[in-house]
């Protein structure tokens, strides 16, 4: 190793007359990166000849199928790796469990799902908007938010008909149906005739279909650009709500314990391969178009939707928590929905943590030679490419499209004609501050609107609801969100549906989402 760094020296001191940074990085990615990934900190003993990986035909798992994967997997010393597709995530458990395969890809919520024996071991992407849930506004012209279901459902009821909701059945748009559903006040999927298709295509064709009524759809690209193309509403996406849809790596629990070592061959190859993708996104673009029998502009299409795990972020959601917070959260909405039927007892146990240390050490080593060069890209491989936030009036808030309400754990409440929140409020804004959280600070805002009852004087009704509104603006800015937010006082103006004025229920704060980016 100690001649391959002087050889490095020499050639880097000869580069810098050389104005094309670029030219330096792409050799470094080239001479360098192999001798790196090519080093074992493990017993040749635990090398073995032949891993079967198995996944579905996501767009996200491209690499895996590569040509370009194959030949670095023979290159760290992995001579016969063969992709097994499967569709079915229950198989693709079931297949886990009976030994038929060694590395699975898979959802974390499907993961948790389907009893699996095996260990989480590296990340691949969370969805940015490749799963959505798309309103049939083109059949139902006046459903454009989430807040719009009750009055279109009770319409329905009143006509004999229930409206349906339309999802592949055991993938993540199954739970992201589950996510809106324990979220939204309005969104129950109690209140609607579940259609369980085998795929998002199905859901489409059903949403499109005069002769059903099909409300809602939750379907993956392409059909999520084709049907904001065509009229429909995508009131949510997985863009909007980051992290809700996570692709994960599982090894068998009997490669994790007997052979370690090729686990840690597997992701070195894997990470090493998504470096040279962070350099050339042209790359990646050919691999999934290739792969997947796509046009080059479908291919972009399919890339935008997704957010691809560095191997040093994948190392830092799973050792400092972010991961064991994830399985948790998805665990319980998965437990609300009935899928599940407890929390675990201890997520740790679902995930080994130490065996991406060796890809991560890779990255770094690359990141140390790339950093004076090409500041940028060691940037990308770090994951430190933040977005910023937009900074929004008051008016672009409150003309913003609406997504929905907030289910609130509790209630907002205030002491007697005052805005100082109870200590029982504070404990439910508390908690409705880690769900908002969760959704993008890029994409989503929100409005919090106060409202009274029509007892007392209106204009001091009007002004108690705006000061109690940015009470809990304040509030939670004090939780550390950074969203942008919008406080607005409707004094008594909009009672709740089938209530007298002066009913007290009309004491209430919503905490409404909106759409202010792509």
């Amino acid at each position: 190793m100690k001649q391959k760094e002087n050889l490095f020296v020499i050639v880097l001191s000869m580069a810098v007359g050389l104005s094309s940074l670029v030219f330096i990085s792409t050799w470094l990615f080239d001479q360098y990166l192999p001798s790196i990934t090519t080093t074992k900190n493990y017993s040749t003993k635990e090398t073995i000849k032949k891993l079967i990986v198995s996944g579905n035909d996501f767009s996200g798992y491209s690499t895996f199928r590569s040509q370009a994967f194959q030949k670095t997997l023979k290159e760290v010393g992995l001579e016969d790796v063969r992709y097994q597709q499967e569709l079915s995530f229950s198989k693709l458990a079931e297949h886990l469990n009976q030994g038929k395969v060694d590395i699975i890809l898979t959802t974390l919520d499907q993961f948790l799902v389907n009893p699996t024996k095996g260990k989480i071991v590296g990340l691949i992407d969370t969805t940015v908007g490749a799963d959505a849930v798309v309103l049939n506004t083109k059949k139902y012209p006046n459903l454009k938010s989430l807040i719009d279901l009750p009055q279109l459902i009770q319409q329905a009821n009143t006509k004999g008909q229930q409206l349906s909701i339309a999802f592949a059945g055991d993938t993540p748009s199954e739970y992201l149906a589950m996510v809106l559903s324990s979220k939204f006040e309005a969104f129950k999927l109690s209140d609607f005739q579940l259609k369980k298709v085998a795929d998002a295509g199905e859901a489409w064709k059903l949403l499109q279909d005069p002769n059903e009524n099909v409300a809602i759809a939750i379907v993956w690209e392409p059909y999520v650009s084709q049907a904001r193309q065509q009229g429909y509403t995508v009131v949510l996406s997985s863009k909007d709500a980051p992290g809700t849809i996570i692709d994960v790596i599982v090894a068998s629990d009997r490669l994790v314990q007997s052979q370690p070592g090729v686990i840690e061959q597997f992701l070195s190859a894997y990470y090493r391969e998504m470096d040279a993708n962070i350099r050339d996104a042209s790359r990646l673009q050919t691999e999934i178009a290739a792969v997947n029998n796509l046009s080059p502009s479908e291919a972009v299409i399919a890339i935008r939707g997704i957010d691809f795990f560095t191997s040093l972020e994948a190392q830092k959601w799973l050792t400092d928590g972010t991961l064991n917070k994830k399985i948790r959260s998805t665990a319980a909405v998965l437990t609300l929905a009935g899928k599940r039927k407890e929390l675990p007892l201890s997520s740790e146990s679902l995930y080994k943590s130490e065996l991406i240390a060796k890809a991560a050490q890779n990255t770094k080593n690359l990141i140390d030679e790339v950093r004076s060069d090409n500041p940028d890209l060691a940037k990308k491989l770090e994951g430190q490419e933040m977005a910023s936030i937009p900074n929004l009036n008051q008016n672009q808030i409150g003309t913003a499209p609406n997504i929905g309400n907030l289910q609130l754990r509790g209630e907002v409440k205030f002491k007697t004609d005052s805005a100082l929140l109870t200590n029982e409020a504070r404990l439910t804004l508390d908690k409705l501050a880690q769900e908002i959280g969760d959704f993008n600070e890029q994409t989503v805002a929100l409005r919090v609107i106060g409202h009274t009852s029509a007892t007392g004087d209106p204009e001091a009704n009007q002004k108690l609801s705006q000061q109690r509104a940015e009470e809990v603006v304040k509030y939670l800015r004090q939780r550390g969100l950074n969203h942008n937010i919008f406080a607005e006082g409707k004094g008594s103006k909009e009672a709740l549906p089938g209530l007298p004025g002066e009913d007290r229920r009309n004491q209430r704060t919503e905490i409404r989402l909106v759409r202010v980016g792509n």
